[in-house]
């Protein structure tokens, strides 16, 4: 059996049916379905090594991420997988940890498996000399970006949320914040820069740490701003991981929310809403992120003169009682 015989029963060209086995060239959603129904109704399976030789290219896509444990990632690959899969095309997944050569590796993989593109979180070093055309395959960037970079990119607008965000703490009265940020990305810097842009608005003081956006870093920051005296007003986060340490050394301390230290930060978890009062977070549109990333991949993959299109996305602040006013004053301590 071959594709001739599938062709006949779907009553299409051979053609089509080699682009609906392809799945990235566009093809009618009639001629895509009577396609399927032939390869079931004959039990058909393509031979994907010989496709492999013939187009230089597999029938997958490469998905690179800086760490799988965070639920952020585990979303937006979640996203990823799923338009592949509606496009017959599988999803080579590796996780680099943020260590460089781990991510060289990772690329080094995607080559020698002669994917059809990336979809890539950078670590701050490759992001700093990334050049789209040095690797061979379509590269899109998710979540990670510097401006003057010509690559195709899906972001959050991080600048707006994190103003946003600590705007709304101070509104509440927590103006002696601690923002507590990934150092290692670009994504913690430009959410910093947002945070200190709206503490400039009212003339107040930045306090702020660079960690390894890792729940025990941040539990072990949260505990050292903690223990000073007298207390923040309030604990910023700038990741979902980084909110998990402020919570975990708040637990450790037995201090309360709001009313010894107000707490916001990044990412609406689920366990975000069963901590009590709830936590105030910005929300990050991570399934569109993932399921954009991999659109703009498939229409380089199509077109690879298109023009260059970064798409850049808002979060959603979600008020809960975590950062509600607590009447506490700067300059006191644990009531």
């Amino acid at each position: 059996m071959n594709i001739k015989d599938v062709a006949k029963q779907a009553g299409v060209s051979v053609a089509t049916v080699s682009r609906v086995l392809g799945g990235v060239t566009p093809v009618s959603e009639p001629a895509r379905l009577k396609v399927l129904e032939a390869v079931q109704a004959l039990g058909y399976r393509p031979d994907l090594a010989a496709r492999r030789l013939r187009s230089r290219r597999s029938n997958a896509i490469g998905l690179v991420v800086s760490d799988i444990r965070n639920p952020f990632f585990t979303e937006v690959s979640r996203a990823v997988e799923d338009v592949a899969f509606s496009h017959q095309l599988s999803v080579i997944l590796c996780n680099t940890d943020e260590d460089p050569e781990r991510e060289a590796s990772c690329l080094n993989l995607m080559r020698d498996e002669q994917v059809s593109g990336v979809i890539l979180t950078p670590s701050q070093r490759l992001l700093g000399q990334f050049r789209p055309g040095d690797y061979g395959f379509p590269v899109v960037l998710v979540d990670r970006y510097e401006r003057g970079i010509e690559a195709d990119a899906v972001l959050l607008d991080n600048f707006d949320a994190a103003q946003r965000l600590t705007e709304h703490l101070i509104s509440q009265g927590h103006r002696d914040q601690v923002f507590l940020y990934g150092a290692d990305s670009t994504t913690g810097r430009q959410r910093l820069e947002g945070h200190r842009a709206a503490m400039a608005a009212h003339q107040l003081s930045v306090r702020a740490t660079g960690i390894k956006p890792r729940v025990e870093q941040a539990r072990e920051a949260s505990l050292a701003a903690l223990r000073r005296s007298p207390l923040p007003q309030a604990l910023v986060a700038s990741s979902g991981l980084v909110l998990l340490g402020i919570v975990e050394a708040l637990r450790e301390s037995g201090l309360t929310m709001p009313g010894d230290v107000a707490v916001a930060g990044f990412d609406n978890m689920p366990w975000t809403r069963l901590v009590e009062p709830g936590l105030t977070v910005i929300a990050q549109p991570t399934y569109e992120m993932g399921r954009e990333a991999i659109q703009l991949l498939l229409q380089r993959i199509n077109d690879p003169d298109k023009a260059v299109r970064q798409l850049v996305l808002r979060g959603e602040l979600l008020e809960r009682g975590s950062s509600a006013a607590s009447g506490r004053t700067p300059g006191h301590g644990m009531p």
